[in-house]
Parts: structure tokens; sequence; C-alpha cells
């Protein structure tokens, strides 16, 4: 970045520049917000990955802080110097582990400190964990202005933290219509197994660790086999994604003699393609803002079970795209997905519900544009934007395809 560069600088503070639905909305807005308007920096506490790669621009720099385990006390002094050097207009902390990176920007004298709130996760589930609430609400003087991904989290900003609305600005997350579209799966990875195309196929995307929740989904792909054993010459389960739950999924699917009808890949780069080869989406979370991954499965056209947590039901349209289901019934979740398979009329119905949804309210042009005039407008002095810019929960919920 040249330091005669007028742009304002925006700096993204984030725990970890992974794979994941935060890292990829961040990803998002360097790719999609104007190049002549803003300059971008990611500072990772912890690490920025290969995941870099998926940003586009080569005028963003790549900070890793490589924070130990713990609280980020130590890591204070470090941020107050980097915000000096760089000078930023604004910056943007995502969720509770950047939190702390707030104070040292505004003791640097960052006019415009941002905090997001995207998601719980295991060890604070429904937002009552007493210690993460008083740190939250430490760290809210330091806060310049919220963005609350869905509802739920607006509510626990306002309602148990004690923000004032006029600080807290909705923008629900958005998808590449254009990139997830339900078009024919002519172009599948060399390595799917699963070319019949008599088969019916359940898929889930997402990282494997507990907070996900994907051995519920293994639970419940046995139990439905259980239910319609007729089914098992045609019923078959992919679950993307890496992480340390994984052993665990693997072990469920073997007790339940189900390994041989399921494929895990591993993350991949393709999963837009590998959407277009599913019937069903599930999602069996403990947890969840506002998720991507239901929306790149309803821009693909596909029925999406879900747990009723978090934004899911700002997402799903139940009985018209999808279907939520209790967080700790493998059976109802089991009948879901049973449902669908016996009445592929109806997923079908159900997908194009999905992408019409997607498409009217949830484009990643829309909210690319919602990000952009909130930075406009703090970087204005403006700070009163609730209601002006954010999604509305009566046209996120609102019937109808």
């Amino acid at each position: 970045m040249s330091p005669r560069d007028s742009r304002p600088l925006i700096a993204h503070v984030v725990f970890r520049f992974d794979v994941g639905g935060l890292e990829n909305g961040v990803v998002n807005l360097l790719n999609r917000l104007p190049a002549d308007r803003y300059r971008h920096a990611v500072i990772a506490l912890t690490e920025a990955t290969h995941f870099r790669a998926r940003v586009n621009r080569d005028d963003v720099d790549f900070i890793s802080l490589h924070k130990p385990a713990g609280h980020g006390f130590k890591l204070a002094p470090r941020l107050f110097r980097l915000f000096r050097a760089l000078r930023p207009a604004i910056v943007h902390t995502r969720n509770l582990a950047a939190l702390e990176a707030s104070a040292p920007a505004r003791l640097a004298g960052v006019p415009v400190r941002v905090h997001g709130e995207h998601g719980r996760d295991i060890g604070d589930l429904d937002g009552s964990n007493r210690t993460y609430r008083i740190v939250r609400r430490a760290y809210r003087p330091f806060v310049t202005h919220y963005v609350a991904l869905s509802a739920d989290l607006e509510r626990y900003l306002v309602q148990s933290l004690g923000v004032s609305p006029s600080r807290v600005t909705r923008i629900v997350n958005g998808v590449d219509v254009a990139l997830f579209e339900p078009s024919p799966p002519t172009r599948l990875p060399d390595d799917f197994p699963f070319l019949n195309e008599t088969l019916f196929i359940v898929g889930s995307v997402g990282r494997l660790q507990e907070v996900k929740n994907q051995t519920m989904l293994a639970q419940a792909f046995i139990r439905l086999l259980e239910m319609a054993p007729t089914l098992r010459s045609r019923l078959r389960l992919v679950i993307v994604g890496e992480g340390p739950l994984r052993q665990r999924v693997v072990d469920v699917l073997r007790r339940g003699n189900a390994r041989d009808l399921v494929w895990l890949p591993g993350a991949r780069n393709d999963v837009q393609e590998i959407m277009r080869a599913l019937d069903v989406f599930v999602l069996p979370s403990l947890a969840e803002g506002i998720s991507n991954t239901i929306l790149e499965a309803m821009s693909s056209g596909l029925p999406v079970v879900a747990t009723r947590i978090g934004g899911n039901a700002e997402l799903v349209d139940e009985g018209r795209s999808g279907v939520l289901v209790s967080v700790t019934d493998v059976d109802e979740m089991a009948r879901a997905m049973l449902n669908y398979a016996t009445s592929p009329r109806v997923a079908r119905e159900h997908g194009m519900c999905g992408r019409a949804r997607a498409e009217r309210l949830f484009s990643l042009d829309a909210m690319v544009a919602k990000y952009a005039a909130l930075y406009e407008s703090l970087l204005r002095g403006d700070r009163r934007m609730h209601g002006r810019i954010g999604s509305s929960t009566a046209e996120a919920s609102s019937g109808g395809c």
C-alpha cells in the first residue's frame, strides 16, 4: 500500500483467516467493495492461511500476529503500534475472539471501530454465558457501531448487552446467485463417487467441529435407513468439510453400517459444483448466525433441512423452502429427509422456492451495498443508522416465493 494513497483503509480483524463462513464474508467484501474507494488490510490474530488466495485483489495486506492461547492483553501493545503505523479509517472486528482489538484501535486514534457479531460458538450456544457477556460489555465503550448478522444477534446486543439500538445495524449475509445456481450437474468433480442418476443425495457443508454437529446428521442418516430400509440402495450422504469432529462422524457411520454410503471429501474449493449434485441440503448446527451454506444451498435450488436455532428461521421459509427441526431430535431430522426422499416433486418445488427467496432477499450485491453504505455513513460521522441500512425482519421472514 502506498503511503500516498488517499483511499481510506479498512482493517478487518479476525481470529484466524481460514476456511469458514465468517471469513468467506470478508472475502466477498474485499472482492466486491469498490476498489477505487477503499484499501484493505486483514489482520489475523493467529494466522492468515492459504485461504487468502480467494481474495482477487493484489492491494490487500495480510498480517498474521501468531497470538498464543488465552486472552490477548499482551497483544494489545503490538496492535496499538500496528494501528498507529497503518492509520486505518475503520477497524472492523468480528466475533468475540477479535473484539479485544477494539481497545487498542481506539487508543491508537482510529476514528471508527465497527464490531460484527456473526454467530455463537460451543461455549455460548444461547448467549447466556456470563463471562462472555461481561467481556462484551467491558469492550462496549471502544466500539463505535455494531453489525448483527441476524435478528437473534441484534436482540442479544440490545436486550442482553444494553447496546443502544441506534448503534446496531443488521446486515444479513448475501450469496452469489450467479455462482451458486440450480443448473444440471454437468461438471462434477472427478472424484465425486455418486454418479448414478437414480440416487437421492443428501448433503451438508461446514467445518467438522462440535458446534456444527455433523454427528447428529450421521445419526439421522442411519435412523432414516432404519425407517425405510428399502431406500438403502439409492440414499447417499455427502459431508463436505474438515475438522476435529471427522473421526467421530466416521465412527458413528461405521457403527451404523453406513460408512460405504457416505462421502467425506474434506475441505473443498468446488462446493458450488458439489451442491448441484445434491437433492437436499441439511444443516445440523447447534448455533448459527446467518448461515452462508444455507444461502448457498437455497441459491443452488435445494430444499433445506436445518435446526431451529439462531438465524436459520430467517432464511428458511418453513413449509415452502425447507423444514426446521429440533436441535436435539434425531428422529425429526430423519423424517424430514425421508419426506423429501419419498416426495422428489416437493423437494424440487421447495428448492425452487428457496432459489427465488435467495434472489429476492439475500443477494451478495445487496449485502455489499449495505456494508458500503454503513462504512460511508460512519466515515461521515453519522452514527445513527439503525433501520436505514440493515435488512428488516418483516422482509426476511415474509412468506411466499
